[in-house]
């Protein structure tokens, strides 16, 4: 690479110098494709050029490397800090003389505030700005005009970059989750997982997406931030399961339990192995391209081309194949299907849905607590940080029933408000001002479910602004809470139920309205959701679980979504105002006694009827 290379690309490329295949052109391109744990897929693609010698010519090198949680960390060592941008989502490209982020709306902002002036923000989805691939159309045109060849690395580049810097896995033991939250044994699930493979015509199954497993097994771990899961890969098969993982967190209960339902344990780095013997014997394997990594999928393939029928070649136009009566087929054939766990886990059974409403109760009470504190600290102009106030909450939380960990943690005080999924960091954060918009989105990890609550506070008088705002973010709430529609209707056709009264203003937001919300499991939960995104055609079913938060965002001002002292009562119709009564009349009655002495009180105060409010 040239010395003169500088700032951030040129450390990069330092880095990944030694892993980049040297054609007799002078221009390579690595592409790396990231995949982060809670659905909000991380593409970062890495672009480096290099002159070999004075000939110009194109060619391209693509590696993919599809991971979890990890994909963070393996983020912060790649790029030294130097990037900044600490977002799930984005793009990134780098040449030798430009570096440019793509990110969707929720990450405007912070990219914003993160990025340093090496780098170039491309708001992706707005007017004008081109994909990546049209900018490097553009910033490589000398190049990239008609001979473009691709070349696939199947090498694990990521651990060759990575080396001894790479974090130990995490040891943290795996717990059962008991049978009276759970609802449905592991038995049970396993049959009816059974049931899809055969009318799938597979013989075997690998998960890999961890939430699934957590659920399948009635198992729940502490490998992930803010996720009750633990890093594993699950194989099931028609007469058998067999679980990769770390045995040395597997307690003897837990060893009981597999055992009891038939799963033997297997090492987690095995599972590679596990696939190629899978091709060995025929089996056909259901894939869920969507979630499962390259390797497996390269595995599996490369297995079955070690046979006479080579049927791998086909199995991408194949979904099913002639099996006999245990199964197996005449010819391994990969079944490329989305995983049938996911929508089973998104639709929740009668105890999952009890535990979900005491969960609920719980984390409300610890929220008044919250609430009623904080208001007095600033009645008494005590100077406190959004990290102070965070960690407050936190101890509020700790004091609940069955309260294990965080689900989510954002609090944002005036502008960092606007910021959609900001977190306060001690060195960088506000202190929180009595005379701004306080914006906070929290919930719990509890042994028997799962919260994430947002509310947005004035301590002083709030503006006309803020009030019409945060009004007409109520009335698109209240609009989707009291949408009637069919059952299997896709969650895309809600989403403009709650933004309808911020579009009658020329307002709007620039995320989704709604996303699943697993019970005890991860707080962002697929197949469904609800977003003007309209690819997604999962269909709300009875049972499932998604949140409603609708809001309005001030660019370096404030952000909202949703507490009642910002109520302009002029716009609500009554309708509204009955749907706000019934609801502080339930929140009173259901939390109160859950609450004594001066917090009762303040729930009291704060969840008065609005039937002879006066319109401000």
């Amino acid at each position: 690479m040239q010395s003169e290379s500088r700032d951030f690309p040129a450390r990069l490329q330092q880095k990944i110098k030694g892993f980049t295949v040297e054609f007799k052109d002078n221009v390579a391109i690595l592409v790396l494709e990231l995949a982060h744990l809670q659905y909000m897929f991380c593409l970062i693609a890495v672009v480096l050029r290099f002159a070999v010698s004075n000939r110009i010519t194109r060619s391209v090198l693509s590696y993919i490397w599809p991971l979890g949680k990890v994909v963070s960390e393996f983020w912060k060592y790649l790029v030294d800090g130097k990037i900044g941008f600490t977002g799930s989502a984005g793009t990134v490209v780098v040449t030798k003389d430009k570096a440019a982020l793509w990110t969707d709306g929720r990450y405007f902002l912070q990219a914003e505030k993160q990025l340093n002036s090496s780098w170039d923000l491309m708001r992706a989805g707005n007017l004008g700005v081109p994909t990546p691939s049209q900018w490097l159309n553009t910033v490589l045109a000398t190049w990239l005009q008609d001979r473009y060849r691709s070349w696939n690395s199947f090498f694990n580049l990521v651990d060759e970059i990575w080396k001894e810097s790479r974090p130990k896995p995490p040891k943290e033991p795996i717990r059962l989750h008991d049978l009276k939250y759970a609802g449905v044994d592991v038995s049970s699930k396993f049959s009816c997982l059974r049931s899809e493979l055969r009318n799938a015509g597979a013989s075997a199954i690998v998960i890999s997406m961890l939430d699934e497993i957590a659920w399948l097994l009635n198992l729940r771990g502490n490998d992930v931030r803010h996720s009750p899961v633990m890093y594993a890969y699950l194989v099931v098969e028609i007469d058998g399961a067999k679980l990769f993982v770390d045995d040395t967190k597997v307690t003897p209960e837990v060893m009981e339990h597999l055992t009891n339902a038939g799963i033997e344990l297997r090492a987690y780095e095995s599972v590679l192995s596990e696939i190629e013997s899978l091709a060995a014997k025929g089996a056909n394997l259901w894939l869920d391209t969507s979630s499962v990594n390259a390797a497996i999928v390269n595995a599996y393939e490369s297995a079955c081309y070690k046979y006479p029928w080579n049927s791998a070649s086909k199995s991408r136009k194949k979904r099913t194949a002639n099996l006999d009566s245990n199964g197996q087929s005449w010819g391994p054939c990969a079944v490329y299907m989305s995983s049938p766990v996911s929508l089973s886990k998104a639709v929740k059974n009668d105890a999952k849905l009890e535990g979900m409403r005491n969960c609920h109760l719980r984390d409300a009470a610890a929220l008044a607590q919250f609430w009623a504190w904080l208001e007095d600290e600033i009645q008494r102009d005590a100077v406190l940080t959004e990290v102070e106030v965070a960690d407050e909450l936190l101890e509020f939380h700790s004091n609940q029933e069955g309260f294990l960990d965080t689900s989510i943690d954002t609090s944002g005080s005036g502008a960092n408000g606007a910021i959609i999924h900001y977190r306060a960091e001690s060195d960088s954060c506000s202190t929180v001002d009595g005379k701004k918009l306080f914006l906070l989105d929290s919930g719990g990890q509890y042994t028997d479910g799962t919260t994430d609550i947002t509310r947005t506070v004035h301590f002083g008088e709030p503006s006309a602004r803020e009030i019409e705002c945060f009004t007409r973010v109520l009335q698109g709430h209240v609009a989707l809470d009291l949408a009637v529609f069919p059952e299997n209707t896709p969650d895309f056709m809600l989403d403009a139920f709650a933004r309808s009264s911020l579009w009658k203003a020329g307002l709007d937001y620039r995320h989704g309205t709604g996303h699943g919300v697993g019970a005890a499991l991860n707080v962002h939960e697929g197949p469904h959701s609800i977003s003007f995104r309209f690819g997604n055609m999962t269909p709300l079913l009875t049972g499932m679980i998604v949140s409603n938060e609708p809001g309005y965002y001030e660019d370096h001002s404030f952000g909202i979504r949703i507490e009642t002292k910002l109520v302009d009562m002029s716009l609500l119709s009554d309708e509204e105002v009955e749907w706000l009564n019934s609801y502080h009349l339930q929140a009173w009655e259901k939390v109160s006694p859950l609450l004594d002495g001066s917090v009762r009180q303040w729930l009291w105060d704060n969840t008065a009827s609005y039937k002879d409010a006066i319109p401000l």
